[in-house]
């Protein structure tokens, strides 16, 4: 059995690295398990930047392209699947770019641009996002108001609460320092809250009990 297979049969994506070491060393079938672990959390990610699935599944794919060309380049100073979002976050960036036809586009300068959309004040009785994308029932209601979002705020969001990555990882990600992510996540919530609020009003206008 080569060592591409055993890993396929039952290791952990902390063995990310060994599998690595076997595709830089020309055993393809050890990358095609990397893309097996990593092509759907790539998708959702690329989906909610670009918030168009055709877009979504060709920025992947050319993540991966690019990831395998480059693959030498990996030093293993990061986690391998950091390098990678990394990676399919720019392609999705490229992607989003060419349909808007925007000259630049980066996630920062959109975040620094949300600034100014912070609401003045949210209801304290609005549902909190992390809760409402875990009922299954309502995720729909949330992932339309995540489109809301400016692709920074938006971004940041999906990989913290979505994805379930550390604030460091997110950070390494983004290349930011943690406390912009904080500061990021927080105004991504806060604006979510103001924008589901509308879906939580009762008929007369006062607010529903929602247990949080």
């Amino acid at each position: 059995m080569s060592n591409s297979a055993q890993f396929a049969t039952g290791c952990a994506p902390d063995d990310d690295l060994a599998l690595v070491h076997a595709s830089q060393g020309g055993d393809v079938a050890a990358f095609e398990e990397l893309v097996r672990r990593y092509d759907r959390k790539l998708l959702r990610i690329a989906q909610h930047v670009t918030n168009n699935l055709e877009d979504a599944e060709e920025a992947v794919q050319e993540a991966f392209l690019k990831g395998y060309r480059k693959l030498k380049q990996f030093q293993g100073n990061a986690k391998f699947s950091t390098w990678l979002i990394r990676i399919a976050l720019n392609e999705s960036i490229t992607k989003l770019r060419k349909r808007l036809k925007a000259k630049e586009l980066s996630l920062d300068e959109t975040a620094q641009a949300e600034d100014h959309d912070l609401p003045r004040d949210v209801a304290d009785w609005a549902p909190n996002p992390e809760q409402l994308y875990g009922a299954s029932e309502l995720r729909k209601i949330l992932i339309g108001s995540l489109q809301e979002l400016g692709p920074g705020l938006r971004t940041v969001f999906v990989l913290r609460n979505v994805e379930g990555l550390s604030t460091n990882q997110t950070a390494e990600i983004l290349g930011l320092n943690e406390a912009a992510v904080r500061s990021r996540l927080f105004r991504a919530r806060l604006q979510l809250r103001e924008k589901l609020s509308k879906y939580f009003r009762k008929p007369d206008g006062e607010p529903p009990h929602i247990q949080q």
